[in-house]
């Protein structure tokens, strides 16, 4: 897990210029968009309210992706 310091200091990183990157079949009216940090962090957001933005760290993004690929977030019908 995180440590406060670790994410204090990911969302003092200006990320202005970074390159936000989607999947390319999304709409492009609203879809999630992720960007590169510097550190392995990782920061998302979903383009039709571009200016509220989560970050995540290095650690924090690659237990996401396990759990997205081992089903986690499956929705159940």
């Amino acid at each position: 897990m995180a440590t406060e310091r670790e994410k204090e200091e990911l969302y003092a990183l200006d990320i202005s210029d970074v390159e936000w990157q989607s999947a390319p079949d999304s709409p492009a009216e609203e879809r999630v968009e992720i960007a590169h940090l510097p550190g392995g962090g990782v920061a998302m957001r979903n383009s039709a309210d571009p200016d509220t933005v989560l970050r995540y760290t290095q650690a924090e993004w690659r237990a996401f992706v396990l759990g997205a690929r081992d089903g986690e977030f499956d929705i159940q019908s």
